[in-house]
């Protein structure tokens, strides 16, 4: 109970992301193209294994091409995205296979450092990946082997973009499709640090005194691989609130601590941000800078540093000239820096890996 209301405390309602929207239009669009008959609803599965059922607020087609589209709900801690008009356009092609690209309003990638090359509509590999699926599921299912085309538009994707970092990051003319688990998780909420203090919670009541804390499903994922021998209870995702899960870890006598996250997230630890949304703190690329000099960087590639768009960026240019000693130096600064939030009392070690999984460096400070 609320006590200061008096009301009962609701779960917060998880909304979907603009993947899982442009996913539900695609198999609308296509189901109508092939049936001749408005879709007005899609069944999708997302990536977590939820199966959900979109809304299709409208549906045109002719025998060539059909349009169907969604309006994205953020759930209970709506983004910049909230309300958009997702819109998915399919067409048939003369050539086998599946075409995909980014109408108006999705934005297109104009710098390297993001999971899209350069050139490319601003749809991220998940979302692609969901969308290609559901086009193949829907082919298969009546049976058509025939060439077709996907494009995905938002109407107001240029103006929403305006709220968004994507022209910091090199993204222009509309927004990005997004999405790693299909749902829009409310992170910036006194709920779910409630759930990562009651994980943790979990984890020490079931004997886990080496908890491993990871900043989404692909860190955790890492973790999982990297100590197999670890029960799954150890394993936390702490999304963006790094400082508040080493201070329950610390709480609740965890003895030991390894944080698994990657560039972006990593380089505000390691300067002692300990909450890491993206609008809490942009990345410092001055600080990148002189922990690239630290490592060996030339003043030339120091000066470059502060002209990238993404902390990935930076790693991976890093790691193409062969400056290995700069994830451990980050690492150990974000080691450093959990230490000073718990004031020592525990092991600490820190991971950073790359988008693709990759281990970039690593450290560990102890507990004496």
């Amino acid at each position: 109970m609320d006590k200061s209301s008096g009301k009962e405390d609701k779960p917060l309602r998880h909304g979907y992301t603009t993947g899982s929207c442009a996913t539900a239009t695609a198999k609308a669009a296509l189901t109508a193209l092939i049936m001749q008959e408005a879709q007005m609803e899609a069944t999708i599965k997302l990536p977590i294994g939820e199966v959900v059922t979109f809304a299709i607020v409208r549906c045109d087609f002719t025998a060539e091409r059909a349009e169907a589209e969604t309006i994205k709900d953020g759930g209970d801690d709506p983004d910049a995205t909230h309300g958009a008009r997702i819109i998915a356009e399919v067409s048939w092609r003369t050539e086998p296979g599946i075409e995909l690209d980014g109408g108006v309003g999705v934005g297109r990638v104009t710098k390297p450092g993001l999971p899209v090359p350069v050139g490319e509509a601003a749809i991220n590999p998940v979302p692609r990946k969901m969308i290609r699926e559901a086009v193949d599921s829907v082919l298969n299912q009546y049976e058509i082997q025939r060439g077709v085309k996907v494009v995905i538009s938002v109407p107001d994707g240029e103006e929403i973009a305006k709220k968004t970092l994507n022209g910091r990051l090199g993204i222009v003319g509309g927004i990005s499709i997004l999405g790693t688990r299909g749902t829009v998780v409310p992170f910036s909420t006194a709920a779910y640090k409630a759930s990562v203090a009651q994980a943790i919670r979990v984890a020490v009541q079931c004997g886990c005194k080496h908890i491993v804390l990871s900043t989404g499903g692909r860190t955790e994922k890492y973790g999982i691989d990297m100590y197999p021998e670890l029960p799954e209870e150890a394993f936390v995702e702490m999304g963006d609130f790094i400082g508040f899960a080493l201070t329950q870890c610390k709480k609740q006598g965890v003895t030991r601590v390894t944080l698994i996250g990657m560039m972006g997230k990593f380089s505000k630890v390691a300067q002692g941000v300990m909450m890491v949304h993206s609008k809490s703190a942009p990345v410092d690329f001055g600080f990148l800078s002189r922990v690239a000099e630290e490592a060996g960087a030339t003043q030339e590639q120091a000066a470059a540093i502060l002209d990238a768009n993404t902390a990935a960026l930076v790693g991976d240019w890093m790691a193409e000239w062969g400056y290995g000693g700069f994830f451990e130096r980050l690492s150990a600064y974000c080691c450093d820096a959990g230490w000073k939030e718990v004031q020592g009392g525990m092991d600490i070690e820190t991971v950073i890996i790359s988008m693709k999984g990759n281990l970039l460096g690593s450290a560990r400070i102890g507990r004496e």
